[in-house]
């Protein structure tokens, strides 16, 4: 094995949204949603402070509103195929998200390795959220390492994938990067760039082929 390649999911492998926003759609909270995004985006709220105010708003939710959000997200196509193809070669992938780990893990049945989510009570909502257990983007790092040791790699065998600026630190310490869809904040640092909807497209730009 010679490469772990990590992925972000918000506006990485779901196309222009995030599984927030997927969620509360469900619910019938774009709105709300919208607004926390903006406020999380504009450095008003940490990462915690959006968990526990997403929350808050879904205090209805359902596992079967999480398996319709997750079911009905835009993700780029391909997700699958390319894991595949990174298993067959011998290599590891990941997937290590802000998002809660209770919709981040369904990505464990289309064949990733290992997912990394933010720790958030069980569905439905029967405790406040732990705000130690809320991920942020230097948690990226610390994981990515924490991966490497277990597989007996090294950063260095590392290709990050991701959209914005919480996937910034990682692609600062890896040496390979592919900036999906990307805003300023890291299309500026990665080794590549793709704009479009099929990740075999993005996983090509390194050589590879599906």
């Amino acid at each position: 094995m010679t490469r772990l390649h990590l992925f972000d999911l918000d506006g990485t492998l779901i196309h222009g949204s995030a599984a927030a926003i997927e969620i509360s759609r469900q619910l019938g909270l774009e709105r709300e949603i919208a607004a926390l995004e903006r406020a999380f985006a504009g450095g008003e709220l940490t990462t915690a402070q959006f968990a526990e105010r997403a929350c808050a708003l879904w205090e209805e939710l359902t596992e079967a509103h999480v398996a319709a959000a997750f079911e009905g997200a835009p993700w780029l196509a391909g997700i699958r195929e390319v894991w595949a193809d990174i298993r067959a070669r011998g290599e590891r992938c990941a997937v290590i998200s802000l998002s809660p780990g209770f919709f981040v893990s369904r990505l464990l049945e289309w064949g990733a390795d290992a997912t990394y989510g933010s720790a958030w009570p069980a569905v439905p909502f029967r405790e406040p959220v732990d705000p130690a257990g809320i991920l942020t983007p230097a948690a990226k790092v610390r994981i990515a390492d924490e991966l490497c040791a277990k597989f007996g790699l090294t950063r260095e065998h590392c290709v990050a994938y991701g959209d914005s600026l919480s996937d910034a630190e990682l692609f600062s310490v890896v040496p390979v990067s592919v900036a999906v869809n990307a805003d300023h904040h890291v299309s500026e640092i990665a080794s590549h760039a793709y704009a479009g909807r099929d990740l075999r497209e993005a996983y090509e730009l390194m050589g590879n082929r599906t």
